[in-house]
């Protein structure tokens, strides 16, 4: 059935619905199934996602209708054999405050703007690649409670551009005892300042969190005492159950706490797996800790392969709305997983107040920044262009192979990714810098195929003939 004289309005300026801060606003990519008109469905989608569904039902009275999301825009060809542009503006009213406190949550809305719509069957293809949040939803939801200023306070830099964070994932991911693992960090914070624990890294029987835990804190206070340094941890706290979240949360703050050190962590949250209820746990019940997301699945979700799902811009979005002090952002194509240079917007989208995005310019109204955490691929050698590409260095960056993988060790390997960072501000050319620099000219050997791509010549300017 067509809907499109009920939820389309052609006749509505994007200017107008923004400057009357009454809708949250998204941009989708369509592509109808076969025998559906373009608007025929992209009114269907409207009418799913908010007041209607595919047929006329007798309970419709005229507020529900006061309450419609609206078709407002429509490009049919934007996006060639893969479909076209539509907007829908939803009223803010649709949207689901808390009991507890008035909040908007992330959950209500996902489910509204990218929910039962995904299943449709008179579309081909149905993927958000930006969003709008007016003001008035935008200061109604948690944001984040700690961010990198926090991070950077602990290891003693200015709380404004203090720089990068050279960080690891302990390798292997898997298969590590508790002994092995916290030699591991040890070896790596010996050079570097971060850690975190892999997706799957938890509570196996072979690795238990009431044996490891104790060991990798009393491994960051000694490694302190040697280095003179602060370090970091980023225990992962990923559960089902809110109450094993929050448990094993209390374990990690009450060993660090033995060396004075409950303020040198971070919890990690499987944000895609465990959703914003996950993420919302560990935001609300430790606002002091950062609350570093992982998103590991949202491939299936956010890959530029798959017609449906979102973009990565609106992951972000929607992590810093839900509170997380960090999230994985990709390299932008600098390292080994999915992503292109342009994806700039991702880092400025969760640091920025204001941004433009794809397709809206999106105010933040003083909400805490979100941190991109870079990971997936990364060594010392390719971070000076994803420096220059990015245009800063304020961000995590944890390099696991690329630290575990110096020909040296793991402490050199976190070295040179300082070195790195040191080398791009400084606007040296990387070669000259690695002559005086031996961490970072280790590097070159410890990573060779990276080496000869980057910088074909590097062989003959440093003198190595093997």
């Amino acid at each position: 059935m067509d809907q499109s004289n009920r939820y389309a309005d052609l006749a509505l300026q994007e200017d107008t619905l923004v400057s009357d801060d009454n809708h949250l606003l998204v941009a989708y990519r369509l592509k109808p199934a076969e025998g559906y008109g373009f608007l025929e469905v992209a009114a269907h989608v409207a009418a799913e996602s908010s007041t209607g569904t595919n047929v006329e039902v007798s309970t419709t009275d005229d507020f529900t209708r006061g309450v419609d999301a609206l078709v407002y825009e429509i490009d049919e060809a934007a996006f060639g054999e893969d479909g076209g542009l539509m907007k829908i503006a939803y009223p803010v009213a649709l949207f689901d405050p808390n009991l507890l406190d008035g909040h908007y949550n992330v959950s209500h809305m996902w489910s509204l703007i990218l929910g039962n719509n995904q299943g449709m069957g008179d579309h081909v293809g149905l993927r958000m690649l930006d969003f709008y949040v007016p003001e008035k939803m935008v200061k109604r939801f948690d944001g984040p409670a700690t961010d990198i200023s926090d991070l950077w306070r602990v290891l003693g830099r200015p709380e404004v551009d203090g720089g990068y964070i050279a960080g690891t994932i302990i390798k292997p991911k898997l298969g590590l005892r508790p002994e092995p693992f916290a030699k591991a960090c040890y070896d790596f914070w010996l050079g570097g300042d971060f850690i975190k624990n892999d997706e799957p890294q938890a509570n196996q029987d072979f690795c238990p969190m009431e044996t490891v835990i104790p060991l990798v804190a009393e491994t960051m206070d000694r490694a302190q005492q040697e280095t003179g340094q602060a370090k970091l941890f980023s225990a992962n706290v990923t559960a089902d159950f809110h109450g094993e979240m929050v448990r094993r949360g209390e374990y990690v703050l009450e060993q660090f706490a033995k060396y004075g050190n409950e303020k040198h962590v971070a919890f990690l949250v499987d944000g895609f797996v465990t959703g914003p209820a996950g993420v919302t746990t560990c935001r609300r019940n430790f606002p002091d800790t950062y609350l570093h997301f992982h998103r590991a699945g949202h491939g299936a979700l956010t890959s530029y392969k798959s017609p449906m799902g979102m973009d990565p811009v609106c992951y972000m979005k929607l992590a810093r709305l839900m509170g997380a002090s960090g999230i994985h952002t990709g390299t932008m194509g600098y390292g080994k997983m999915e992503g292109h240079a342009g994806e700039t917007v991702l880092a400025y989208m969760l640091e920025r107040d204001e941004c433009q995005g794809p397709y809206f310019y999106q105010k933040w109204y003083g909400m805490k920044p979100t941190t991109p955490i870079i990971s997936g691929g990364m060594n010392a050698l390719r971070l000076p262009g994803f420096f220059e590409n990015l245009g800063h260095g304020n961000v995590i960056n944890t390099c696991g192979g690329g630290s575990f993988g110096h020909i040296d060790s793991p402490a050199d390997g976190g070295i040179s990714l300082g070195q790195a960072y040191d080398c791009w501000k400084s606007g040296i050319d990387p070669i000259e810098y690695a002559k005086d620099h031996k961490e970072f000219a280790r590097a070159f050997e410890s990573f060779p195929h990276d080496a000869d791509k980057i910088f074909p010549d590097w062989r003959e300017k440093l003198g190595v003939h093997k």
